[in-house]
């Protein structure tokens, strides 16, 4: 029987080509899509840079040769300071009611203030009415004087009819008091600031209106040498304040930056 001859089959070497062509075209493709879709519409990107250069030179451009993009530009707006004008226009207005205010107990005080046992200030505050405590209490008491007491009761009339609120300061002089009821000049002028302040107070004055505090002889107005000095600091101060808030600066450390805004503070009604 005769052998059948198998043809010898060769392995085909080029077979890689095929991939390698199906490869390349699909890299192509890809890159055409990637490259299409990067096309800039070259109107629309000189219409974004126009509102670019507007927005950030406030000034309009245009390219050559195309119709100019017109943008309008908001006209800036002035911002008036509060404290320029409005807040100035009020404090004048708060100061205007502050010395009818003065006026008032002025007339009220009148043969007090002739004889120098009362004066009426001004001040940066407000309004302040020195009253020396000689006319209003016997010596080492926190007692009002019944004739000194109709006095202050008309002031407390004026008052009551206002809105500011009223700070009550008690000073002494420099002379020792140790007794049972007052260890000190501290109890002494703290407690005569508080009697000024329940007579305020029950003359009809809103208690957060008020305010008392006693100072001893820590603030004379003149020296203590003598006994005129010594009786010209024994006094009560009562100080009528502004309402309207005053602005302050927080303080920062050294080296840190500066604080972003300011705050405001209203002075306090009753401590």
């Amino acid at each position: 029987m005769a052998r059948r001859r198998h043809e010898e089959e060769h392995d085909n070497h080029e077979r890689w080509l095929v991939s390698y062509a199906d490869f390349i075209t699909l890299l192509f493709a890809f890159f055409v899509v990637m490259y299409a879709l990067s096309s800039v519409n070259e109107g629309k990107y000189r219409i974004l840079s126009n509102s670019m250069v507007v927005a950030f030179r406030n000034a309009p451009v245009s390219s050559v040769g195309q119709t100019p993009t017109v943008i309008p530009t908001p006209s800036p707006t002035v911002v008036t300071p509060l404290s320029s004008k409005s807040s100035e226009g009020l404090r004048q207005k708060e100061r205007e009611k502050m010395r009818q205010v003065a006026k008032n107990i002025l007339d009220v005080m009148a043969p007090l203030v002739e004889q120098g046992k009362v004066r009426v200030l001004e001040t940066s505050r407000g309004v302040s009415i020195e009253i020396n405590d000689s006319i209003l209490f016997s010596p080492g008491q926190a007692l009002l004087k019944p004739p000194l007491a109709n006095a202050m009761q008309s002031v407390a009339e004026v008052l009551v009819a206002a809105d500011f609120p009223i700070t009550i300061e008690g000073h002494t002089d420099n002379m020792p008091i140790s007794n049972a009821q007052f260890p000190s000049n501290w109890e002494l002028s703290a407690v005569r600031a508080t009697t000024v302040l329940r007579l305020f107070a029950d003359a009809g004055i809103a208690a957060e209106r008020l305010t008392a505090i006693g100072y001893a002889d820590t603030r004379p107005v003149e020296p203590n040498l003598l006994a005129d000095g010594r009786a010209r600091n024994r006094r009560v101060t009562i100080l009528i304040d502004s309402e309207i808030p005053e602005k302050s600066t927080e303080l920062e450390l050294q080296g840190q930056a500066p604080p972003a805004a300011e705050r405001t503070t209203v002075p306090p009604a009753v401590r």
